[in-house]
């Protein structure tokens, strides 16, 4: 049995610069037309969210969480941001299972810099040492 996902459309009364302080739409309204929710505001949490911090299926903003990211610090399934962490990860510094960027680490790493199971640069070692002193580093 196939349920309806009800729509849920909320935003604060607040504004800064023209957005709401948080904008929160979810599921279909399809009397406006919207077959998916888009939440802009200073938060933003949606089908689709565009915000400083942005959260949703596809999400740009600032920091962005998501399936699809795309932010100066992005977090999703595939992130593309100049800080990337996902699945599939694309920036300056990228870390995935899919990784490139001048700095990449991952189980598949692409660029300048990288660690990963088949390439350890000395310069991401020590950057990855120096930074993240708990992270496990790959055996050669």
């Amino acid at each position: 049995m196939t349920q309806m996902m009800q729509k849920v459309r909320r935003q604060s009364s607040i504004k800064f610069m023209g957005l709401p302080l948080y904008h929160i739409a979810l599921g279909p309204d399809l009397a406006a037309g919207q077959m998916r929710g888009h939440a802009r505001g200073i938060v933003a949490i949606g089908d689709i969210a565009t915000g400083v911090l942005a959260i949703g299926g596809l999400a740009g903003g600032v920091v962005a969480i998501g399936g699809c990211a795309m932010g100066l610090i992005a977090v999703g399934g595939a992130a593309i941001g100049g800080l990337a962490f996902g699945g599939a990860a694309v920036g300056i510094a990228a870390i995935g299972g899919g990784a490139v960027g001048y700095y990449a680490c991952g189980g598949g790493a692409f660029g300048a810099h990288v660690l990963s199971g088949m390439r350890q640069d000395p310069e991401m070692v020590e950057l990855v040492k120096r930074l993240l002193p708990w992270f496990p580093m790959p055996m050669r």
